[in-house]
């Protein structure tokens, strides 16, 4: 089965003669579905075939690694001091502009898991001082020992 250079199907041919039509449009005879009972062929310029082909490739790897965008953890503590803070908070901030997800965790030991509303308000101050940057996923849960929120990006309009 050949193809015509303008997608026009030109029915089944000989290998010699659809060669001959090839060679008069100036085209290359490319083989597309080699392993059927009827196999297909196209006239196309090959040269060309294989550029779109890598760039249709490079714009899906590129797609992909956007979704496989980083999650950077943050761990803080209920009584973190003001310096640690800020400097988590800057760090923070320079990944979300990057469009890093943010997963924030604090980790209670001992006696600390009586103090869990003191852990919630420092992850909801981190949140709200990186509110012109993200928007909270998932607000503050308590797992076992560990309380975790998730900050994404905003988007941009």
């Amino acid at each position: 089965m050949v193809i015509g250079p303008n997608g026009e199907q030109m029915g089944t041919k000989k290998l010699a003669d659809a060669l001959t039509i090839a060679n008069f449009a100036g085209l290359d005879l490319v083989l597309m579905n080699p392993g059927s009972d009827r196999p297909v062929a196209k006239i196309i310029d090959y040269n060309k075939y294989k550029y779109e082909k890598n760039k249709k490739q490079k714009e899906a790897l590129k797609k992909q690694r956007e979704n496989m965008k980083d999650t950077k953890e943050y761990q803080l503590s209920y009584n973190i001091d003001i310096h640690d803070f800020d400097t988590r908070r800057k760090n923070a901030q320079s990944y979300l502009e990057k469009g890093h997800k943010i997963k924030v965790t604090i980790r209670f030991r001992g006696r600390e898991l009586a103090h869990t509303n003191l852990g919630k308000e420092t992850m909801l101050r981190f949140a709200e001082t990186l509110k012109e940057y993200s928007d909270i996923e998932s607000d503050p849960k308590l797992e076992g020992k560990t309380m975790m929120m998730m900050l994404a990006p905003k988007k941009e309009i």
